[in-house]
């Protein structure tokens, strides 16, 4: 029994003693560039699909604030600008963001392929597919902005003109080392390069094509509620926490490597301050519609939700937990009093886009000074101003020049009978006498 007992205890001594060496010189060993690799992609990949989710997110969050008779149409928008935006993206828009010189402006117009090499930390094939899915969710924040009296297939060419062309020029100002990098500035997964871009456009879409019919009293106060009640407040609140989750691939991703401790748990903080200013976005809503307008409003709670991620979006690892808990909460407040500035100049934004994306975008870009001091003020105001007015001017021309052309608005009577009848014929929700 003696000898048996020598025998099992001795390998397990050795053992220990080798693990308690290898602990010891943790931090000076690294993984194979293979082993890093592979968990980079890994990244990409995994944080890639989460941020996919995030499409039915915005086909929910949308569908639910529109009205019954214009369901469908939103459903058939989301699955189509995403279709669009891959085919785009792989066809000029990968290579028109990273084959852009440096310090430069724009890309090449050639179709992406992929040559891999285990020497570039991770697979191209990986990053195409997870820049991808950031291009379509720009495309996302347009649609809603826009809903119910929008043309179906003018929106599709011009999700096509965003994704294609527009957003791979100021994607590829920043993150494919063109002159905003060389500045200086600072947007770490894309408050303002995703969120304010969508949200420009979205502005500009919106300001072309007008309210709806009826949104705005002859004085200038938004009419009664009722003709417009969103369809389904549930649906809305499912697809704002499939955002939040899929927010966590949207920053996490970008920390774009996973290959050693310090990566893994620079992506562990960035889920907590993500959640934090996500969370601080709700009840910065919650308590502000209280108090000065009486009643705890959910929508904007929902959206206060979205405004305090897009906020935390440009620098999610550097702020300490409270702080990422008041910047989404100043987050949740611009949502809030951005609604209330849009509609004091009649601009009808259904599903609330604008102050989400565009206006928390701002903040949240500005905002990195304050926590990363290795970042100017200066460079953010400049990216945050050049992008911004890109967008939309660029936006705004093309939407007039379709507008002027092809058409972009339903008649009156394709309106008042629901995008649902007369884009798609198929009625989501049936009408009980």
């Amino acid at each position: 029994m003696t000898k048996f007992l020598k025998k099992i205890t001795t390998p397990l001594i050795s053992l220990i003693f080798l693990l308690n060496m290898s602990s010891a010189g943790m931090a000076e060993t690294t993984v194979s560039a293979e082993v890093g690799f592979i968990f980079n992609t890994l990244l990409f990949l995994i944080c890639g699909f989460l941020v996919m989710f995030m499409a039915a997110g915005f086909a929910m969050l949308e569908s639910g604030m529109v009205t019954s008779k214009s369901v469908s149409v939103i459903c058939a928008k989301n699955i189509g600008l995403f279709s669009i935006a891959g085919i785009m993206f792989w066809m000029v828009g990968y290579n028109l963001a990273y084959g852009i010189p440096e310090g430069g402006y724009i890309g090449k117009f050639i179709p992406w392929s992929d040559a891999s090499a285990v020497d570039t930390g991770y697979s191209d094939g990986s990053d195409w597919y997870f820049q991808m899915v950031f291009c379509a969710t720009t495309v996302s924040i347009v649609s809603g902005a826009m809903a119910e009296r929008i043309k179906l297939w003018p929106f599709f060419l011009f999700a096509a003109i965003l994704s294609g062309i527009i957003y791979p020029i100021v994607m590829g100002w920043q993150w494919g080392g063109g002159w905003l990098a060389e500045l200086g500035f600072s947007d770490f997964a894309g408050s303002t390069l995703v969120h304010s871009t969508g949200g420009a456009a979205a502005l500009a879409g919106a300001m072309i094509i007008g309210p709806r019919l009826g949104r705005f009293t002859k004085s200038g106060a938004p009419a009664p509620l009722k003709p417009f009640a969103a369809s389904s407040i549930p649906l809305v609140t499912i697809g704002v926490f499939i955002l939040w989750l899929g927010w966590f691939g949207f920053n996490g991703g970008s920390q774009l490597a996973m290959g050693t401790a310090d990566d893994a748990i620079a992506v562990s903080t960035i889920f907590i301050n993500t959640f934090l200013a996500g969370a601080g976005g709700v009840m910065g809503a919650a308590v502000i519609t209280r108090l000065h307008f009486g009643k705890t409003d959910v929508i904007q709670m929902l959206n206060g939700c979205i405004g305090g991620l897009v906020s935390i979006t440009a620098e999610p690892l550097m702020p300490s937990p409270l702080a990422a808990i008041l910047i989404g909460a100043v987050g949740g407040l611009i949502v809030v009093y951005g609604t209330k500035l849009l509609f004091s100049l009649q601009i009808d934004d259904v599903v609330g886009a604008v102050p989400a994306h565009l206006f928390a975008g701002i903040w949240g870009t500005l905002a990195v000074p304050i926590t990363n001091s290795d970042v100017a003020f200066s460079a953010q105001l400049i990216g945050v101003l050049s992008v911004n007015l890109f967008v939309f001017i660029v936006a705004y021309i093309i939407f007039s020049t379709m507008k002027a052309t092809v058409g972009l608005r339903l008649s009156k009577d394709g309106e008042s009978k629901g995008t649902d009848v007369t884009e798609t014929g198929v009625i989501a929700y049936a009408i009980r006498d």
